[in-house]
């Protein structure tokens, strides 16, 4: 008896610099999140996170850092879109000492070849503890 597969495409190599933008190695930075290493500190650390996720299209740790109750049964990242750069615009709260926060920022990237920017205000809240993605309002 044979298996069929489906041949997902494969992941591009992980970044020596963090792709959220701060300067750091991947590894010591966004890396480590990704890994299960270490837990975002605040909503502006969950939120450079993930835009590293899906730089590295790493699924699993989007959907990990999803509020139970906005999340996706699946995500089907597109290998022709790199994420390239990140600014962050404004936050409020998110700290240490909140339960919720909010990120404003704007996402580059490249998509076949042609370069566009999302801009989006991003919710965030503290889950048994720890930050997760709630939703968003797209700006633009």
């Amino acid at each position: 008896m044979s298996s069929r597969r489906t041949k997902r495409p494969a992941r591009p190599a992980l970044p020596k610099t963090c792709p959220c933008g701060l300067p750091a190695p991947y590894a010591e930075c966004c890396g480590r999140y990704h890994s299960g290493a270490a837990a975002a500190p605040t909503a502006e650390a969950l939120m450079r996170s993930r835009f590293s996720a899906f730089a590295v299209q790493d699924e699993a740790y989007l959907l990990r850092t999803w509020h139970p109750d906005t999340r996706p049964a699946e995500l089907d990242l597109d290998p022709k879109t790199r994420w390239t750069r990140l600014e962050i615009l404004d936050t409020a709260d998110g700290s240490a000492f909140h339960t919720t926060g909010t990120v404003t920022f704007r996402a580059h990237y490249t998509h076949a070849g042609e370069a566009g920017s999302l801009h989006e205000q991003s919710r965030f809240s503290r889950v048994e503890g720890a930050w997760v993605y709630l939703d968003a309002v797209f700006t633009d």
